[in-house]
């Protein structure tokens, strides 16, 4: 069974690449699938979640994720530089998100949804692979509230707008506030950025150290499989032979350290913002794809856009045609394709089949919030934080804190049900 399980995993590259080669309509959606499948692969071989940040410092007092996310962040930033600087920023685009209360309350509420279901709008595509009936039901509840919000994301003031704007933009771009600094800016943006990370890194340690002093601290079980696979590495030594077992594990199976599955999600983000003048997004297309399902029932397309106040292409458009669509789908391909070939696929579904009914709701609800979020943030955990903050957005810091205080209510609410 494990070598079935480890063919499976080449086959299905194999079927990616051709697919990605001669069933795509253009080269583009080619290299979106190729950066979604590296996306999935280092999500899930690196154990990284943006969700996973808040759930597993509240639940077992670790801050580890935190504080990685925080080097992917400053290197992302900075590496963006050398894209951005001396570059025309207009034809980039630019996540420079209009700070307002929708950008609040939709942190609030994504941070809330996260929490019940232990996943966030890039972890529910990995996870359809790891934890198949609580992924589907979220996403189905996800794709829900994107596609209620969108009404409001369309034509409310108070998520289009921006409270504070500077140089023009709808929102607060760093270095906008650094043009002094002799580099257009990216010099101070860069160090203010840093100095914000090494804030969230401070305050991550102490409260690391206050649940350890406290004993309340009980670790993460994936975080000791990363050290543990990181502890035999070092004490190997001499060539690699990937045909042997050993080998064979340590290239494809061992989990990656969080820093290597940081780095490798800043590269691909670099990537896109090179080739495709934007950053990393998931969540928008949620809602299309409800929009779909609803037409697959017979709802017309007119009443679709007259009800999202949007527009009909992409409801109408073929799904391999959209960009995030293909991205997102070699995300789910990229955590399959680990699962095979780390011999983990089929253990790890049968561990996870089971949900009840209560289970249900609560992921039910944890979807739809953290849906219905996005569309008043404008963005999700990439859309909304990562991007923003790699593209030195300010929103993307205000929606940190707010993501992570909803995070904290999600689990004190969580606990008290026993979910």
């Amino acid at each position: 069974m494990k070598q079935m399980e480890r063919i499976a995993g080449f086959i299905l590259l194999a079927i990616v690449v051709l697919f990605g080669m001669f069933g795509l309509s253009s080269s583009m959606l080619y290299f979106r699938l190729l950066m979604g499948v590296l996306l999935g692969y280092a999500l899930s071989r690196g154990y990284m979640g943006f969700a996973g940040s808040v759930n597993r410092a509240y639940n077992g007092g670790s801050t580890k994720l935190m504080r990685a996310l925080m080097f992917m962040f400053f290197v992302t930033a900075a590496v963006s530089t050398a894209v951005l600087y001396n570059a025309d920023v207009s034809k980039f685009d630019l996540w420079i998100n209009p700070i307002n209360i929708g950008l609040l309350l939709g942190g609030l509420l994504f941070g809330f949804g996260m929490a019940f279901s232990s996943c966030c709008a890039s972890g529910v595509l990995t996870d359809l692979v790891a934890a198949f009936p609580r992924a589907f039901v979220t996403l189905i509840f996800f794709c829900m509230g994107v596609f209620v919000g969108f009404p409001i994301q369309n034509t409310a003031s108070w998520v289009q707008d921006s409270l504070i704007k500077i140089e023009g933009k709808n929102g607060v771009y760093f270095p906008d506030l650094f043009g002094f600094d002799g580099l257009q800016g990216y010099l101070g943006a860069l160090i203010l950025t840093g100095i914000l990370c090494l804030i969230v890194v401070k305050l991550s340690y102490i409260y690391e150290n206050r649940r350890k002093k406290a004993g309340t601290y009980f670790g993460v079980i994936s975080e000791t499989a990363q050290l543990s696979g990181e502890k035999k590495s070092l004490e190997e030594s001499g060539e690699v032979c990937p045909f042997c077992e050993n080998g064979y594990e340590k290239i494809f199976v061992r989990p990656w350290s969080l820093k290597t599955a940081t780095l490798v999600i800043s590269a691909v983000f670099i990537l896109l913002m090179g080739v495709t003048k934007a950053g990393w997004g998931a969540s928008t297309p949620y809602g299309f794809w409800f929009g779909k399902i609803l037409m697959v029932f017979g709802v017309k397309a007119d009443a679709i856009v007259e009800f999202t106040k949007g527009v009909a292409g992409p409801y109408e458009m073929p799904f391999f045609k959209h960009p995030i669509n293909v991205q997102n789908i070699g995300i789910v391909l990229g955590t399959l394709f680990y699962m095979l070939t780390s011999n983990s696929f089929l253990s790890t579904c049968k561990a996870s089949l089971k949900i009840n009914a209560k289970q249900a709701f609560f992921y039910a609800l944890g979807g739809f919030a953290m849906g219905f979020g996005t569309r008043l943030a404008n963005g999700c955990n990439v859309g909304a934080l990562y991007t923003p903050i790699a593209n030195f957005s300010l929103s993307g810091w205000i929606f940190l804190v707010v993501l992570v205080a909803g995070g904290i209510i999600g689990n004190m609410v969580a606990k008290k049900v026993h979910l």
